[in-house]
């Protein structure tokens, strides 16, 4: 029995986002913030320190540490990025070199979701109505287009901005959950391509720190497989089988088994609930929308294969406790059933959506250039002392190619709002080219208007630097109770030796240390261990609550 489909859609709905447009979203949504930056506390400074690390060879590759502590972490993800680390780092700075790996991850995420809808959408039940005297949307194009419309909306996604511009290893699962979205989505099109692609997805997403995401998708994807009607499909569940073992077997080679579950995850609900609806927006809706207008067609592999792997992300995150990272790894799915949502929607929808994003994204790009304005030259002076008591001792710079990339980025905001508000009401994807370019407007804003303020305030070398006037170079640093992520920048920033513990012990190899790190709460101070003196007490500039007390060897503690 014929299921009939929602979608009506016209020839001329099914014309393609222009490449030279598509390629300018991209550009302006995966460059900015490659360049000019230290890494951001807390997961970002922690990985690019263990990738520094084992690419200096201060630390063994197959167990690394920091600070003389084991870390349970992914491997591969991190040998990626130490070895861009190890081969560029002649010519540029490290943290650049280490970011190179994990922005290509993100635009092979980008292109496999683009080719993962394309494929899905020339499936027989998602074919939009055939009218009666022609006129319906070509297969092809009809399926160009949604591809574009998916693609708009993982860049339009919120939750995909600052964990997508990330160097960890949930940049590496989130490659490897699309490459599987892929071959799930080609097995009845492309041959031999999909089984190798299926064979390598699941394992490296084990192998990447994210195996039971890798057995569920597995396991999910052989149930749609089987119980397919396509004779291509169903010889395609030996392939996922296999794959699901084989990441079963990664997983525990590697040690990545490691569960998370939080008992408590329940009375989180309100915080989580508001994850969901900001992290997914405006993903979640065009996708509910989906599930509503598509609902007799969830066990098609159009619908049932990206409902897979979002609604697995979804489950994993509340158990989680609301893991972010958990859930970017829907994306992927989220993105190809928002794409899903455009040929059945209504104008008013559409409007409303086009309507949000003109003021949301007018009225931070407007934020973005007043506080501006105010760090270059104290206008607001209201908003210039508001800055100067969030972020004291901060310096102001001026770069003229970053005000040249934001002016331009601007104007090409404005003439996108004036583009979309004009006559234009016929391709499918309209209606995420405002939120998509609205998200990488704001990037390009952040990364080159306010990036020297977001650098001082989230990097960890205005600390290090602090460190450093009662620390001289080269010595060895016992740290009690600090975070991974100080570890790793007093290691990398400070060049110092690290030998780290737990809050309550000193570590085990402080022989050889001359001076202690104590992290502490401000209002909370921790006396002085004996044998040390007390020497200083610093704190990051952008940090209220916690202090880092510095001690050196001695024989009677310092009083205060």
């Amino acid at each position: 029995m014929n299921i009939p489909t929602p979608a009506l859609v016209a020839q001329r709905a099914a014309q393609p986002l222009p490449r030279w447009a598509l390629w300018l979203f991209c550009a302006a949504y995966l460059l900015p913030g490659v360049v000019g930056r230290d890494p951001w506390k807390n997961a970002d400074v922690t990985a690019f320190g263990i990738m520094a690390a084992m690419a200096e060879g201060r630390t063994s590759w197959l167990t690394p540490t920091l600070g003389g502590i084991p870390l349970d972490t992914a491997l591969l993800p991190h040998w990626l990025g130490a070895a861009f680390i190890a081969l560029l780092t002649p010519w540029i700075d490290a943290p650049m070199a280490a970011r190179i790996p994990f922005v290509l991850l993100l635009a092979a995420t980008l292109s496999l979701t683009w080719y993962a809808t394309f494929q899905l959408a020339r499936t027989e039940a998602a074919q939009p109505v055939a009218f009666a005297f022609g006129g319906e949307a070509n297969t092809v194009d009809y399926a160009r287009a949604l591809a574009d419309g998916a693609m708009l909306a993982l860049m339009a996604t919120l939750g995909a901005l600052q964990l997508g511009h990330e160097t960890t290893p949930e940049l590496a699962q989130l490659a490897s959950v699309a490459l599987a979205l892929w071959a799930l989505a080609a097995a009845p099109f492309r041959g031999l391509r999909p089984r190798l692609a299926i064979l390598g997805a699941l394992p490296l997403l084990a192998a990447s720190g994210a195996p039971s995401m890798a057995v569920g998708l597995g396991v999910l994807g052989t149930l749609i497989c089987k119980r397919s009607t396509f004779d291509a499909v169903r010889r395609f569940v030996p392939w996922v089988a296999a794959a699901t073992a084989a990441s079963m077997l990664v997983g525990a080679t590697v040690h990545s088994w490691a569960w998370r579950i939080d008992a408590d995850a329940f009375r989180e609900a309100p915080r989580i609930g508001r994850l969901l609806l900001w992290f997914l927006w405006p993903s979640w809706l065009l996708a509910l929308w989906t599930l509503l207008r598509w609902r007799h067609h969830l066990q098609n592999r159009h619908i049932a294969i990206p409902l897979s792997a979002a609604g697995f992300a979804v489950v994993a995150s509340i158990a989680m406790g609301g893991s972010d990272r958990a859930l970017m790894l829907g994306l992927p799915g989220f993105a190809v059933l928002a794409a899903f949502a455009l040929p059945t929607l209504k104008r008013g929808t559409s409007a409303a959506v086009d309507w949000f994003s003109v003021f949301f994204f007018s009225a931070c790009a407007i934020g973005a250039w007043v506080i501006y304005a105010a760090v270059q030259v104290g206008i607001p002076a209201k908003t210039a002392s508001n800055i100067a008591k969030l972020a004291p001792g901060f310096e102001a710079t001026f770069s003229p190619v970053s005000l040249a990339f934001a002016v331009a980025g601007s104007v090409v905001w404005i003439a996108l709002v004036r583009w979309r508000t004009g006559r234009h009401r016929h391709a499918l994807w309209k209606s995420l080219v405002l939120p998509a370019g609205g998200v990488a407007l704001c990037w390009l804003l952040l990364m080159t208007l306010w990036l020297p303020l977001l650098d001082y305030a989230r990097s960890y070398r205005p600390w290090t630097d602090r460190v450093a006037r009662h620390v001289p170079a080269g010595a060895c640093i016992a740290a009690r109770g600090v975070p991974m992520s100080a570890v790793a920048a007093l290691e990398y920033f400070g060049r110092w030796r690290v030998e780290a513990s737990s809050r309550s012990t000193l570590p085990e190899a402080t022989a050889g240390c001359d001076f202690l790190l104590v992290a502490e709460a401000r209002n909370k101070p921790v006396p002085a261990p004996a044998g040390w003196v007390y020497i200083a007490r610093e704190n990051r500039p952008t940090d209220r609550d916690e202090v880092t007390a510095i001690y050196r060897r001695g024989q009677a503690a310092g009083a205060r």
